[in-house]
């Protein structure tokens, strides 16, 4: 199968965006309305106590699946593949004990008051986080096959039906009962998800290119055949998945330390940790609509143009416009990321409140959310960079240097630990928000280092694409100065004043970086055209 790694990668992050924009408003504009009628306590334990619980074991058991088994493609032994991605099923299982125990034994339970369902909920997460593992082969034989409209039309399927179930009971139920609202959902949707996929393929194999290697739907399960264990598995594929089975627990810690720090420690209340998710949500918005879908875009690209076990100055010497054309995408990502991320902080500050009050109503916009989301912004800022770099390096670290790397996380994650613990204990939510920032910053120089010392003896820079040019900076500046007047001034007696101000500055600020970054997207134009013919 003929494969352009650019051009998939390109379609698959574009639409991958529109489909977030798309569904992410109306989930948003349904979710403002809902909570209205479901209380600060329940969404604390549906969005942090219960989607904590999702996000540790899916993470835990497929990330570094999806990492190992998505490398060099091109290569792979497809049935020793599949039997070391159905490991991953066992391995949820075994998760899911673990972590049903604490969260059902030992941490504190909501008083019947908030919910008489969390135990159900419980349950409900475990079973569709093994539904979901089923179906784990078939996702990453999609990505690695190019099939980019199918993964596009399932996360509809899947946030439709969430949205569409939990919505509707909740709004039946008048805002009783939101946690088993929540929990039937996540049940729905999964199953959803699951069949789904199982039906395209069935479908597929019948009507199926040539070229395809799966011949039958046996073909996407196990087989062991009396086998010796070498020989159903892919042994160097079982190292690299070990190296990042010891990064992703690291990873875990950091990307939710916060969640984690505020349910094992109990430094919020089950409201104040409603009201800092709903923050976090709102604020994360730009992290789901764009940097999600381009980091698992990215990651994939690079991973198929640069060779691990091979040193940079080896590969530009065999093919030194491959290695341009990464180092070139690299630093034009890095560009776009940052860019966004300090419009955000720019006008976060002035527009914060206003936020909070669309969304929730007054009662959200008069207490500390408003400061949680203006932190927040600075945030986004470090995760648009953290990102990108983090991509890049898991895509092409060796072994060795990846093992190195997660000595390197180890350290981190306690001092972070530490750090959430010690700061929310005095500030509550500011203190998480601040914890993560300084978490991403040490993550940005991690892997900062890492790609300085893989183009240190070379003229590629990727780096510069840190760097925003001076008008840019100069309008954010002014923008940001502008629009916190005009909050001072109209926000209390006329938002549609305030809301015009800053309109006008967001579309003075995007038209000179779209003018000074013409070059960037002429860049990825001419690329993309190149690959595309």
């Amino acid at each position: 199968m003929a494969k352009n790694f650019l051009k998939s990668s390109i379609e698959n992050a574009s639409l991958n965006i529109l489909l977030q924009i798309a569904f992410r408003c109306q989930t948003f504009i349904l979710n403002a309305h809902v909570l209205r009628y479901v209380s600060q306590d329940e969404v604390g334990v549906t969005n942090v106590r219960l989607l904590l619980l999702e996000s540790t074991v899916l993470f835990l058991s497929r990330e570094a699946f999806r990492r190992a088994c998505l490398t060099d493609t091109i290569n792979h032994n497809w049935p020793k593949v599949v039997n070391l991605i159905w490991l991953a099923v066992s391995l949820c299982v075994a998760i899911c004990g673990l972590f049903g125990y604490i969260w059902l034994n030992i941490l504190e339970q909501p008083s019947s008051s908030v919910t008489i369902y969390y135990n159900f909920g419980v349950w409900a997460i475990l079973i569709s986080c093994v539904m979901e593992l089923c179906c784990e082969q078939l996702y990453i034989i999609a990505q690695s096959f190019l099939f980019v409209k199918l993964q596009v039309v399932l996360e509809i399927i899947n946030i439709m039906v969430r949205t569409i179930v939990y919505t509707t009971l909740v709004l039946s139920w008048s805002g009783q009962n939101s946690v088993l609202a929540f929990s039937l959902a996540q049940l729905a949707s999964v199953f959803a998800y699951t069949i789904s996929f199982y039906v395209y393929f069935w479908y597929y194999i019948k009507h199926q290119n040539k070229d395809f290697p799966f011949k039958s739907m046996w073909d996407f399960f196990p087989n062991i055949s009396n086998k010796k264990w070498s020989e159903c598995l892919d042994i160097p594929l079982v190292m690299l998945l070990w190296s990042f089975m010891k990064q992703g627990l690291m990873k875990q810690l950091l990307t939710d330390g916060e969640r984690y720090v505020m349910t094992f420690f109990n430094t919020l209340k089950f409201d104040q940790q409603g009201v800092y998710d709903i923050v976090n949500n709102l604020g994360s918005l730009a992290a789901r609509f764009l940097f999600k879908p381009v980091e698992a875009a990215s990651y994939f690209y690079f991973s198929q143009l640069v060779h691990r076990d091979i040193p940079i100055k080896k590969q530009i010497e065999q093919d030194s416009n491959k290695v341009k054309e990464a180092t070139s995408v690299l630093e034009c990502l890095l560009r776009i990321n940052s860019s966004v991320g300090l419009v955000a902080l720019s006008f976060g500050q002035a527009y914060a409140k206003l936020a909070l009050f669309l969304y929730g109503g007054s009662s959200l916009a008069l207490g500390i959310g408003p400061i949680l989301l203006k932190l927040h912004c600075l945030a986004i800022l470090f995760l648009a960079v953290n990102g990108i770099t983090e991509c890049y390096a898991a895509a092409t670290m060796n072994v060795t240097e990846l093992n190195k790397y997660n000595i390197e996380m180890v350290m981190l994650s306690v001092i972070f630990l530490f750090i959430s613990f010690l700061l929310s204990w005095f500030l509550g939510g500011v203190g998480f928000i601040l914890a993560n920032c300084f978490n991403f910053t040490f993550r940005i120089i991690q892997c900062g280092r890492y790609i300085l010392f893989q183009y240190k003896d070379t003229n590629f820079k990727p780096l510069n694409g840190l760097l925003p040019k001076k008008s840019f900076i100069v309008c954010l500046i002014l923008s940001t100065i502008l629009t916190l007047y005009s909050e001072e001034k109209y926000y209390e007696n006329n938002k549609i004043i305030h809301v015009l101000n800053g309109g006008i500055m967001f579309v003075l600020t995007i038209s000179i970086w779209l003018f000074e970054e013409i070059s960037t997207f002429k860049f990825l134009a001419k690329v993309y055209r190149s690959k595309h013919n």
